[in-house]
């Protein structure tokens, strides 16, 4: 394999592998991926800021499932087992953060990414992957890693229960959102009593069934809205009977309609 210095310290097409004994705080990867991409399960030594240029992913954990729409980041601590799948077509740009860092959060999340820290992200990119830690390259990534703690969250996620017969279901509603969201079919499928079923998945998610349900609808249908689909369908594609009801919905939790919502994925 070529190492870094062999390049010049410009190795852009360097795999994550390449990345995490970089010997500077961030090392920087340029990734494009076809429609339905999966990275299975894996993790990293170095913390992952991924930034969804374009396209529309899904990073699932342990603990959370999170879509990511275009303009929008997600954070994956350091060792955190993690798939990531591909809506569509996906340009990211993936910062691998020395995990001596010890500002940066310890929970993943999806952030909102301003337009100073769109600009931080591309100009990080072009830098020299062994760059000046003294001079102005060094500067800029110490402002890039200010900007990642002070940005705000977005609520793109939905926690997962660790139970396995639980976790099995929403695995399966994450699929296909659209399915018969009835709460006794469930508990059936995990083998417990409807008290039982609404009682433990409380207990694993901090959240009612009907609740996470709401939630995993909406995050499908953010992501289906990012890709281009119309109101109409998306509705029908996420369980709703009528364009309507589901725009009155995503207006009630979102706080803007989907049409507005849509706009934000251009960026400002």
């Amino acid at each position: 394999m070529t190492s870094l210095s062999e390049t010049g310290g410009r190795a852009r097409g360097k795999l994550a592998a390449d990345c995490q004994h970089v010997p500077r705080r961030v090392a920087i990867l340029a990734d494009d991926y076809p429609p339905g991409h999966l990275d299975p399960v894996h993790r990293h030594r170095r913390g992952q800021l991924i930034y969804a240029m374009e396209g529309v992913m899904t990073v699932t954990t342990d603990d959370f499932s999170l879509i990511v729409p275009p303009q929008r980041a997600v954070w994956v601590p350091p060792g955190i087992d993690h798939t990531l799948r591909c809506m569509g077509p996906v340009s990211l740009r993936t910062l691998y953060v020395d995990p001596a860092e010890r500002s940066l959060p310890s929970m993943c999340r999806v952030i909102e990414v301003s337009k100073l820290l769109r600009e931080l992200i591309l100009e990080a990119a072009r830098i020299p992957v062994l760059y000046d830690e003294a001079g102005r390259d060094g500067r800029l990534v110490a402002l890039l890693l200010d900007e990642i703690v002070r940005t705000p969250v977005t609520p793109l996620s939905v926690p997962m229960p660790r139970r396995a017969c639980l976790a099995r279901i929403c695995r399966t509603l994450l699929d296909d959102p659209a399915q018969d969201a009835a709460l006794d079919r469930w508990a059936v499928a995990a083998g417990m009593s409807r008290r039982n079923f609404t009682r433990a998945f409380r207990e694993e998610t901090g959240m009612a069934f009907s609740a996470w349900v709401r939630d995993v609808r909406l995050l499908k249908a953010l992501s289906l809205l990012a890709m281009g689909q119309s109101v109409t369908r998306v509705a029908f594609d996420v369980g709703y009977g009528s364009a309507s009801a589901f725009t009155e919905m995503f207006t009630r939790t979102l706080g803007r309609s989907p049409s507005r919502y849509v706009e934000s994925f251009a960026g400002e």
